[in-house]
C-alpha cells in the first residue's frame, strides 16, 4: 500500500510541474475540431517548384522547410464575441517571451504580425498573425529546422518560381468565399 502512495505522490508532482502555460500548439489541437475554425496542414509540396532550377541558396531555403500549419477563425453575426475571445487568446500566447516579434503591421484590432521561436540563426518556427474585423483572423506556423531570416526571403524568390498546388488551400478560400 505504501509503494502506492508513492507512486500516487511522485505522479501528483510530475503533473503539476508539467508546463501548463498556453502555446500555439496546444491552441491549434484545442480548436482544430471548432465549427468556427478552418484548420490545414500543408506539405512543401505545395510550392511544386523544379528543385533542378532552384539555386544552391533556394534549395537550401526549401529544405529548411517542413510544414505549415494554418488555423483560421471565420467571424459571423453569431460569433463576434467568440472572436473577441480567441483574438486575445491567440495575442496573449504571442505575449509570451519565446515568440519574438519581427514585424507588425496595422493596429491591434486590425493587422498582422511576424514573430519567431528559436535564435537568429537557428529559428524553429515562424508564427504569421493576421486579423481583420470584418472576416476573422488567421494564425500560420511556418515549421521547419534550422531556418533564418534569410531563409523566409529566399523562400519568397521560390514562391515567385512555384506552381502553387491551390488544390491544398481549397478549404481556406471556401471558408472566405461570400
Amino acid at each position: 500500500m505504501k509503494a502506492v502512495y508513492s507512486i500516487a505522490l511522485l505522479f501528483s508532482l510530475f503533473l503539476i510541474s508539467c508546463n501548463s502555460e498556453p502555446t500555439l500548439q496546444k491552441y491549434f489541437v484545442e480548436n482544430t475540431e471548432n465549427k468556427n475554425f478552418i484548420a490545414l496542414d500543408v506539405s512543401p509540396s505545395i510550392l511544386n517548384v523544379d528543385k533542378a532550377k532552384l539555386s544552391v541558396k533556394q534549395n537550401e531555403a526549401l529544405q529548411s522547410f517542413e510544414k505549415m500549419n494554418v488555423l483560421a477563425f471565420k467571424l459571423n453575426a453569431t460569433n463576434k464575441v467568440q472572436f473577441e475571445t480567441e483574438r486575445a487568446k491567440v495575442n496573449l500566447i504571442l505575449k509570451d517571451k519565446k515568440y519574438q516579434q519581427l514585424m507588425k503591421f496595422g493596429s491591434g484590432k486590425e493587422g498582422a504580425s511576424v514573430s519567431y521561436v528559436g535564435s537568429d540563426e537557428h529559428i524553429e518556427e515562424f508564427v504569421l498573425f493576421a486579423n481583420k474585423k470584418e472576416t476573422g483572423f488567421a494564425v500560420v506556423r511556418i515549421l521547419g529546422k534550422d531556418m533564418n531570416p534569410n531563409n523566409i526571403m529566399t523562400m519568397l524568390s521560390v514562391l515567385k518560381e512555384s506552381k502553387v498546388d491551390l488544390e491544398q488551400l481549397k478549404p481556406l478560400q471556401e471558408m472566405f468565399k461570400k
